[in-house]
């Protein structure tokens, strides 16, 4: 089934052509309009050079004058193989296809309502039929139903017409497309993006990403450079400080060699604070009988580190090398 980006947003154009296996692009004077493009045929000629395929309006009230605009339009320099012409569904404009598909243009007959309208404009030799779902649902018609016959015909038949599915409103159009079996599907861009999206997708991919990091990351990796660490002689409030100013929740209390010798964490705080009131913030780390703290080689994975949180059920470990305290590694430093 061929994936049509409908547009003419030119930022959002060029982003969409970066998955690399859009058909083409479809556009209307409406959208051109939206975006307050003056200069339609400039635009034309910009977007022809960024798509493969450019599906551009041809009008005119007399199939004379729609096919005098289509070659009007390939004189601005369209490639005749590259580029396909939009007519609104009516007498004159299947009139039109029939005379430019016979001197090799490609039509897009849309602005189709009904199984008839698409008929005529196979008959015509129309590239493409283009019925209008979400249009056609606003209005409380089946036109999934519509599709489906559209299809039906050009297989039953034998028509070279490919159906296109356009006005689509969400992905569940999408879905839709695929299960009528249509030839080719025009999507807004918003939407095509929310074709790869799934909730049980993300989760999985999260996990497998978490796995990975768990298993080649090193602890020193995740620690860097922080390391929230005081002397013995560092009183409460030093401490405090040191966890606010880093964000910590707890700090590394070293002797005078440097080597672990405790660790002070806001579960401490609190507790200090209700049983001794608001002078224990001028205690000493010294005057607190520290049990010396959980601690973890720098050059360990994170694997043994996650290991060593779920077997102690402690919320920080000490991160050393060759026995100096180097960091301080939180069990939320697991979480990519």
């Amino acid at each position: 089934m061929e994936l049509y980006l409908d547009s003419a947003d030119l930022e959002e154009i060029k982003e969409a052509v970066q998955i690399g296996f859009l058909t083409g692009l479809t556009t209307t004077p409406t959208f051109m309009h939206r975006h307050g493009i003056t200069d339609i045929d400039g635009t034309i000629i910009e977007l022809s050079k960024i798509v493969e395929i450019l599906q551009i309006e041809a009008l005119g009230d007399t199939a004379e004058e729609i096919i005098a605009e289509a070659y009007r339009q390939e004189k601005l320099g369209l490639d005749r193989n590259k580029t396909v012409y939009k007519i609104p569904m009516s007498l004159e404009g299947v009139k039109a296809c029939k005379k430019l598909t016979d001197e090799g243009f490609m039509v897009n007959i849309h602005l189709v309502y009904t199984l008839q309208q698409a008929y005529m404009a196979m008959e015509a030799g129309a590239t493409y039929v283009c019925p209008l779902v979400g249009r056609l649902q606003d209005q409380g018609n089946d036109a999934i139903a519509l599709v489906e016959q559209c299809v039906n015909a050009v297989e039953y038949y034998g028509y070279d017409t490919k159906v296109m599915f356009s006005s689509v409103r969400n992905v569940e159009h999408v879905r839709n497309a695929i299960n009528v079996g249509v030839h080719t599907v025009t999507v807004p861009w918003k939407l095509i993006k929310q074709l790869t999206q799934n909730h049980f997708t993300t989760i999985g991919t999260d996990q497998f990403t978490q796995d990975t990091f768990i298993m080649t990351a090193k602890v020193k990796d995740v620690v860097g450079t922080k390391n929230p660490s005081v002397g013995m002689d560092a009183t409460v409030t030093d401490c405090l400080v040191k966890m606010t100013a880093g964000g910590n929740g707890a700090v590394s209390v070293v002797d005078e060699s440097g080597a672990p010798a405790g660790i002070f964490t806001d579960g401490d705080l609190r507790r200090l604070m209700e049983n001794e009131g608001a002078e224990a913030v001028n205690k000493k780390m010294s005057d607190l009988g520290l049990n010396a703290p959980k601690t973890i080689d720098a050059e360990e994975l994170l694997y043994k580190a996650q290991k060593v949180f779920a077997e102690t059920k402690v919320d920080s470990l000490v991160v050393v090398s060759q026995g100096k305290v180097v960091g301080l590694l939180d069990v939320q430093d697991l979480i990519k």
